[in-house]
């Protein structure tokens, strides 16, 4: 590793292609072209193509091959699983959603607010994990959807779908699944899961950015976003990008063949991480569970510093803060201060991910970094 190459921790932002996932798309961006819907070889080809995508996505999620709909991606699928299903079922009219839920389903709840709907939020513990209590008492006769991330983007926590499924069950509410982080370093069986739908982005683990799938369900009713000529069974009109589908199709097959040893070495690399930072900064802070964890995420806190200035000083590390910047000001992420996080701690927080490109090198050396980078800052 050079010594001024950049040490790339941002896979939850988005992920490298795979040159595997690369060389398998090559084909539809050079020599296999055509709509799927045509009837002549070249349409032929292509729709078989995808199809045999929509198998390795089916296998991939643990569900049949029709009840996969391609999406231009996880925000996509969002919007498609909380709007489609509302205005399919409008006689419940109250959404609810965790604290932690990603933009997507949050705005989207929110813009059904506009035609009747109601969203209630259910709060998270200081670790970030669903209370289970809040969530009962919130439940009821009258609630369509409930929509839980599998595990969030910022501070890596897993939730226990399966507990919030049978809740969910008990008033004949629908579980809305977002896997957008957890596809491709968890197990995702739906049927395990006991969610209704299931959101995933390729570009998260080694896919192409601009696709996406959602797991419906197959005797789920759900309006469409897009209207046109009926592509994916309707729900998503469009000539099929036949290059992205097989890049997704790919991803989920390697993802699903190496999934054990890649969650193995993430959570290696993960501890390690941690332990080269605290060499050099003891007094740093892990935010989200210290358990139920994604394996490639660590959230750390340098309290009473700005995560935006460590990283102006490591600018060899290409991570994100934790907080947000509105009109000048910046604030603690709406992750943490969903978890209750104090101001000092939210503002010096930093998100580092690691993938499957990330060697023990630079783990070492950006713990290194950031930690006398922490250190210079107190002791300027």
């Amino acid at each position: 590793m050079s010594a001024e190459a950049p040490i790339y921790l941002d896979y939850n932002a988005s992920a490298p292609l795979d040159p595997r996932v690369r060389e398998a798309m090559t084909p539809f961006l050079d020599s296999v072209y055509g709509n799927s819907r045509s009837g002549h070889v070249f349409g032929v080809r292509v729709k078989a193509a995808i199809e045999a995508a929509r198998g390795q996505v089916a296998a991939f999620l643990g569900c049949g091959p029709d009840e996969v709909v391609f999406t231009g991606g996880g925000s996509e699928a969002n919007n498609l699983a909380v709007k489609g299903t509302a205005w399919a079922h409008p006689a419940r009219r109250r959404l609810v959603r965790s604290a932690l839920e990603h933009y997507a389903i949050a705005h989207a709840c929110d813009f059904l607010g506009k035609w009747g709907w109601s969203t209630d939020v259910v709060p998270v513990d200081a670790a970030g994990r669903l209370d289970l209590a809040a969530l009962e008492a919130t439940l009821g006769p009258d609630v369509l959807l409930v929509a839980v991330q599998h595990a969030n983007n910022e501070i890596g926590t897993v939730q226990d779908l399966p507990a919030v499924a049978e809740r969910a069950r008990r008033v004949g509410a629908l579980l809305l699944g977002d896997a957008a982080q957890s596809a491709g370093k968890l197990p995702i069986d739906v049927r395990a899961l006991g969610v209704d739908l299931l959101t995933i982005a390729g570009h998260k683990f080694g896919g192409p950015q601009g696709i996406g799938a959602l797991y419906k369900r197959r005797d789920l009713t759900l309006e469409p976003l897009v209207h046109g000529a009926g592509h994916e069974d309707g729900l998503r009109s469009g000539t099929h990008p036949a290059a992205l589908i097989v890049g997704l199709g790919a991803a989920c097959e390697l993802a699903g063949r190496d999934l054990e040893a890649a969650a193995a070495r993430m959570r290696a690399l993960q501890a390690r991480l941690l332990a080269a930072i605290v060499a050099v900064y003891p007094d740093v802070v892990v935010n989200g569970d210290p358990v139920h964890r994604l394996p490639h995420t660590l959230n750390v806190s340098f309290p009473g510093l700005d995560g935006t200035d460590l990283l102006d000083r490591t600018p060899r590390i290409a991570a994100t803060t934790g907080a947000a910047c509105h009109s000048g000001l910046r604030e603690p992420s709406m992750a943490l201060k969903a978890i209750g996080a104090s101001r000092e701690v939210g503002l010096g927080a930093v998100r580092l991910s690691l993938g499957r490109w990330t060697t023990e090198a630079e783990v070492d050396e950006a713990g290194r970094l950031l930690g006398e980078a922490a250190g210079s800052l107190v002791s300027p």
